[in-house]
């Protein structure tokens, strides 16, 4: 099968940084599924991974966790999907990842793909759309499907993957107001797009920019990027007995400055519950039959905001540049092999 890898990590300029490849058909486990991989996208742990971790010697290291595809095969003890069903998935970190025209994944983190959307629309929702999810209601603990009595959420780095779908789920599912920061026009627009009901510069000292928005501070901040630059920031805006949720890997944190807020911190890591197979590990599978009703229901969109042509080292290379040049928004897909 045609897949597209790596035998040595490094920068993306490299020429030999992804090869298409020829591999062999993945062996499935007793609860995965086979899928034909018809869409992918690329998420920052693509490059993070990519540039920084060595697969095993000789062998080549498959990226990807994002994807959308057609069950083919399914092991012995599936009991939700059967041969022929549509699906879209995230993936595991420690398993070879989508970038493959056949890929074996577990079925307790798969969902049925939304009737309504392409395979490239629905490949650009799973990895963002759990973490989102999972910020907003399980480390954020809003109240999911219940309009709160007030209270803000701040997303920070509201045009990325993460903050265009978070963003969506807060204005529908919630009855928070919302205040994103982005910097350029095209990223206003695409924030306000989303939902969004205020933007603010996330250039600038962002309490003060919130004050200006007549909010004086927010109960909720989801920290997308750059949270040790906004530390002193967001300890000033956040609320008393708020909750912080950071997602990105600051090389240093200090804690202590909300402790006499005792605001509640935590992170969110959309691969925890694969990663260890937790006990609520089909909880994943439940959210993205949630959302992928919610889309079809017009609730919900995708976050897809172009589709790059084939699944090749090449283009795959193209969209890792994007990335790692800071000014992506929302998700750039790749369909057919």
């Amino acid at each position: 099968m045609k897949a597209v890898g790596y035998y040595a990590p490094g920068a993306i300029d490299r020429p030999d940084s992804l090869v298409d490849l020829d591999l062999p058909v993945p062996a499935v486990g007793p609860r995965d599924l086979l899928v034909r991989v018809k869409a992918v996208s690329v998420n920052p742990v693509d490059t993070k991974v990519r540039s920084g971790s060595a697969p095993a010697e000789g062998e080549a290291r498959i990226l990807g966790w994002d994807a959308a595809g057609i069950v083919e095969g399914i092991g012995d003890q599936v009991t939700l999907f059967r041969p022929g069903d549509e699906v879209f998935y995230a993936g595991a970190l420690q398993r070879p990842g989508t970038n493959a025209e056949l890929h074996a994944v577990d079925e307790r983190i798969v969902g049925h793909k939304p009737r309504s959307l392409g395979w490239d629309g629905a490949a650009a929702l799973p990895l963002t759309t759990l973490t989102a999810w999972e910020l907003l209601f399980d480390r954020l603990h809003v109240p999911y499907g219940r309009k709160t009595g007030g209270g803000t959420l701040l997303v920070i780095n509201g045009a990325g993957g993460v903050g265009s779908i978070l963003i969506q789920l807060a204005r529908r599912l919630t009855g928070l107001t919302i205040v994103a920061t982005a910097s350029r026009p095209e990223t206003i627009e695409w924030v306000r797009d989303m939902g969004a009901h205020h933007v603010i510069d996330h250039h600038r000292p962002l309490d003060q920019a919130l004050k200006e928005t007549g909010i004086e501070q927010a109960e909720y901040v989801a920290s997308l990027t750059a949270s040790d630059r906004h530390l002193p920031a967001i300890a000033e805006l956040i609320a008393p007995q708020g909750a912080l949720a950071l997602i990105d890997d600051p090389a240093a944190f200090d804690i202590n400055p909300f402790k006499r807020k005792s605001v509640r911190v935590g992170w969110e890591f959309m691969f925890t519950r694969s990663m260890f197979e937790t006990p609520d590990m089909i909880e994943q599978h439940r959210i993205l039959e949630e959302v992928s009703a919610l889309v079809d229901a017009g609730v919900l969109r995708s976050t897809m905001t172009s589709s790059d042509g084939p699944i090749n080292a090449a283009n795959l290379k193209a969209l890792h540049r994007l990335l790692e040049s800071g000014s992506a928004m929302g998700k750039a897909v790749l369909a057919g092999f």
